[in-house]
């Protein structure tokens, strides 16, 4: 019962990202957590987060995406699902929506911070395709990805806008 070196977490860390995704129990997920990513999604943005992490094209944290957002800067931005306490990211969906930022939810912050590639669960962050400013392109490495994960996390607000409206769903 030793502490386990660095190369032991890395590869762990790579397993849980590259890996089954392990199952959040619904009771954990916050009650704000819509548009939620199925299983398909969730995997592919966290490939995505994880070439895009390489590139340094990342905002991550609280602090940092919402400093991003009010900037004006455009990208995706993964918040997870199963924080607590809610208040910590209840503004982050409302700042997306007033600057047509698509967002989407995942079910665990450390899979999130994971694929970030730090060992602290994350709560939320930001793919910035062209790194600073949000100016440029993404890189090569993740264009494809970050374009899919892009379009079907826009389509997912709209729905969820969409359903709001009709009055089906409520926003809290």
């Amino acid at each position: 019962m030793g502490k386990s070196s660095k190369r032991e977490r890395a590869s762990s860390i790579n397993m849980d990202t590259d890996g089954d995704q392990s199952v959040v129990d619904a009771r954990q997920l916050a009650p704000i957590a819509h548009p939620l990513a199925d299983k398909k999604l969730t995997k592919k943005a966290l490939k995505t987060v994880k070439k895009a992490a390489k590139h340094r094209h990342i905002k991550r944290g609280v602090k940092e995406v919402v400093k991003s957002l009010r900037k004006g800067e455009k990208g995706l931005v993964i918040l997870a699902g199963n924080i607590s306490p809610v208040d910590v990211l209840s503004h982050i969906p409302v700042l997306c929506e007033d600057n047509q930022v698509p967002y989407v939810f995942v079910d665990s912050r450390e899979e999130l911070g994971g694929a970030c590639a730090t060992k602290r669960p994350t709560c939320c962050l930001m793919i910035v395709p062209g790194g600073k400013g949000g100016k440029g392109v993404a890189h090569e490495d993740y264009r494809e990805s970050y374009d899919e994960c892009f379009t079907v996390a826009k389509e997912l607000d709209e729905k969820l806008v969409a359903a709001a409206a009709a009055g089906v769903i409520t926003v809290a």
